[in-house]
């Protein structure tokens, strides 16, 4: 006992510009610090609709069931897959990254088929691929992919792929984990059906919660399920109970018992289910980043990403750093940088946490030491954040690379 620590934690600083998680702004970390409420007090559930609504803004769509999962965005991918696939269902899955890989995970795990569209890692979903797996597989209930595929810095044309996926009447399921606040990410529009994401990447509050969205088509297909959901906690009818407008897809036995706090007979908000303690404190900072997203507008946070990747690009391109991906589907936040012969890509990361506090990523899976991935989501994406990370790329590479060619061009890009 005598060796347990007696000093409250202290984290360092960082610069954020891995994979996610993203710097978070004060705002956000000063309303997490707010007094913590009652997850069934009238006060939260009125915030709780204004998250509803804010993340119906950012998901551009009028979807009723919309809200966040209590859990990262691992999740709300768990969430869309248990809810709409049944033993013996086929789902068309793309793979194009360790994501995609995920997917079919979960395909498995629900003990449905899982019939694979592979494409090469750092390269989008092929359409003419998964319109041959579609039509070679009629009765496939769902087409599940990665629109930004984390591993590689990828998009994937979401708009065709949820066109061809309506065409063979099967749903579409779409990763929007590292795209939702950062690029444009357009439910209705696509058509999309069950579209999950996360709270840390752009959106740059903290890990844990998990937006997601359902479109009236998925409730359809919801609701008329042969078996029961397999999940408890992540069953959508319970949860929609719980954020309100679910009394539609489930009803509850008169004489329901609660618990956590809440007392068997005692009055919930209207239209409310008491379904789990939601994380309180975690949502008002998913509220609050949402607000900012507001307040600077989706149009003006997409071009915000743009400009800072350009910059980037520009620095890393005069430094003779490539990146993996072609630039027509290049994510603006998530960039591949290819490691440069000779040069040991651990070592560098861990010298610019070291010496500059500077957080990037390594690579994963088939790219495991053969590119950084440099973030450049939500509040990481500033001219600060782009001059940081090229500066310290520069000292850390030494002669590897022209000395102040990276931050020159950087900033003739940012501020001419």
């Amino acid at each position: 006992m005598s060796n347990l620590p007696v000093q409250p934690f202290q984290p360092p600083l960082r610069l954020l510009m891995g994979p996610g998680p993203s710097d978070v702004h004060p705002r956000v970390l000063a309303a997490q610090a707010r007094p913590t409420i009652g997850h069934l007090d009238p006060a939260f559930v009125g915030m709780m609709d204004e998250v509803k609504g804010l993340l119906q803004a950012a998901f551009r769509t009028a979807n009723e069931m919309t809200f966040a999962v209590s859990g990262p965005g691992s999740a709300g991918m768990e969430a869309c897959f248990v809810n709409l696939i049944e033993p013996g269902d086929t789902v068309v899955v793309c793979v194009n990254g360790v994501f995609g890989g995920r997917m079919k995970e979960n395909v498995e795990r629900c003990g449905a088929r899982a019939v694979v569209v592979e494409d090469a890692w750092g390269t989008p979903v092929d359409p003419g691929k998964v319109e041959a797996a579609l039509t070679a597989h009629p009765g496939a209930k769902v087409l599940a992919f990665v629109h930004a595929e984390t591993s590689t810095g990828v998009e994937s044309d979401a708009a065709a792929l949820c066109a061809l996926a309506r065409a063979h009447g099967a749903l579409a399921i779409v990763d929007t984990v590292t795209s939702l606040g950062g690029i444009p990410v357009l439910v209705d529009q696509w058509g999309a059906d069950a579209v999950y994401s996360g709270s840390q990447k752009c959106l740059s509050a903290p890990p844990g919660l998990s937006p997601v969205t359902v479109s009236s088509r998925a409730v359809d297909a919801l609701k008329s399920r042969k078996t029961k959901v397999q999940s408890w906690f992540l069953d959508l009818t319970l949860l929609t109970a719980y954020w309100g407008g679910g009394a539609q897809l489930v009803r509850q036995p008169a004489n329901q018992q609660t618990s956590g706090g809440i007392s068997a007979g005692s009055k919930n908000p209207p239209g409310r289910t008491y379904h789990h303690t939601a994380p309180v404190n975690a949502l008002y900072g998913l509220h609050e980043s949402l607000v900012m997203l507001h307040e600077e507008g989706l149009e003006a946070s997409w071009a915000r990403h743009r400009a800072m990747h350009a910059a980037l690009k520009a620095g890393l391109e005069a430094m003779g750093l490539g990146l993996l991906v072609a630039e027509a589907s290049r994510l603006p936040q998530l960039n591949a940088v290819t490691v440069p012969e000779g040069v040991d890509e651990a070592a560098v990361r861990s010298q610019l946490l070291a010496r500059f506090g500077l957080e990037i990523g390594a690579g994963l899976g088939a790219l495991a030491g053969k590119v950084w991935r440099i973030g450049l989501m939500g509040q990481s994406a500033t001219p600060r954040h782009v001059m940081a990370c090229l500066g310290a790329l520069e000292s850390v590479l030494g002669a590897k690379v022209p000395q102040g060619a990276g931050p020159a061009a950087a900033s003739r890009v940012l501020f001419g």
